[in-house]
């Protein structure tokens, strides 16, 4: 599969900016990969879109670096599509073509990509909210730029228009080597786009580091209650007809997913929130859990008032598991005790 050259040639795209208001006070130097998808979460007012406007030259930061805009290579979605209502589908996407000077990108691959060739010749106001968004992408793109910022680009759709949007963001993350930062509000959305994880809080970035690792940290408050959760590369191995079931293999074990997976060379991402994991001393014999894993006790924290959670390993990966703290107490759950994890719920980035 061909993928969308990045014009970045370093490993790191270093991010250091600061801006002060009455009420409000910014800094950040952090690196984040030249290539794939970084998240940045946190909760309203923590910095987050303040800091995508610094980066992109909207906001007179302190970093010292006053290029304009249209310098900094930056190309940025908002949370609502911005389009000229007076211009076609593919006059949009080709607005910023001549005004960039950056080696451009394919424009077919990146219509194929977002998947516009029916749309060219629609006018923005026949089109969905999902519809607008794809398009609003595809003209960011390409002006072939050094960074995307895509500002909870998801913000403003209704649940069916962010299910129609989501595989085409698979694909950005699959085919797009082009770094890009994410914001977000939504853990899930999160685990199933980015690769790395910037966590921000009162104007600073607090923790970060590749999402994986990262997710399975029990010392992240913003990563605790029903934020918690782990993410598994598996591969989609064998498909069960009879009751519309796939099996994924991972290093821990096998899971059974409802629904057909194509089986192929790559992985795929499954996300499992800790809430859908629940722990067993013995293997139960009459559940209607469909998949039940050997684990091993790595850590436990208390998480609240009530409830704890703890983090299991199963092969290389780790698992997480939102329990109360009267189980832990009940059950004598400590580190090293070998299990077994209930898996009521997976999620398949496909």
């Amino acid at each position: 599969m061909t993928r969308i050259a990045s014009i970045t040639s370093d490993t790191t795209v270093p991010l250091k900016h600061a801006l002060r208001r009455d009420d409000f006070r910014l800094s950040v130097d952090v690196q984040i990969p030249a290539t794939g998808i970084t998240g940045l979460f946190g909760e309203s007012g923590s910095g987050k879109t303040s800091l995508l406007r610094c980066i992109a030259g909207l906001e007179a930061d302190l970093s010292h670096d006053t290029r304009p805009v249209h310098e900094r290579g930056v190309g940025y979605v908002f949370q609502e599509p911005q389009l000229f209502p007076h211009l076609d589908v593919r006059r949009n996407i080709e607005f910023g073509l001549r005004r960039s000077s950056a080696p451009k990108v394919d424009r077919e691959q990146v219509i194929e990509m977002l998947g516009l060739g029916d749309l060219l010749d629609r006018m923005p106001d026949g089109l969905s909210g999902g519809e607008a968004q794809r398009v609003a992408i595809a003209a960011v793109l390409l002006r072939s730029p050094k960074l995307v910022l895509m500002d909870e680009p998801l913000a403003s759709l209704d649940q069916r228009r962010k299910d129609e949007l989501l595989p085409y963001l698979d694909r950005l993350h699959d085919e797009l080597s082009v770094p890009m930062i994410y914001v977000s509000h939504s853990i899930d959305e999160v685990s199933r786009l980015c690769d790395y994880l910037l966590l921000m809080e009162s104007g600073k970035i607090v923790a970060s580091g590749d999402l994986h690792e990262m997710l399975s940290r029990l010392d992240l408050p913003m990563l605790s209650g029903s934020n918690a959760g782990s993410i598994i590369d598996a591969k989609p191995w064998r498909y069960n007809r009879d009751y519309d079931l796939t099996q994924f293999n991972f290093s821990g074990g096998e899971l059974s997913v409802p629904g057909r997976y194509e089986t192929s060379a790559r992985s795929v991402r499954l996300r499992i929130a800790a809430q859908d994991v629940s722990i067993c001393l013995s293997r139960p014999d009459d559940t209607t859990i469909l998949n039940v894993l050997a684990a091993e006790i790595d850590d436990v924290q208390t998480s609240g008032p009530a409830s704890a959670v703890v983090r299991l390993v199963l092969g290389t990966d780790y698992l997480l598991a939102l329990v109360t703290r009267r189980s832990v107490a009940r059950l004598d759950l400590k580190k090293g005790d070998q299990v077994f994890a209930q898996v009521k719920s997976v999620t398949v980035r496909h």
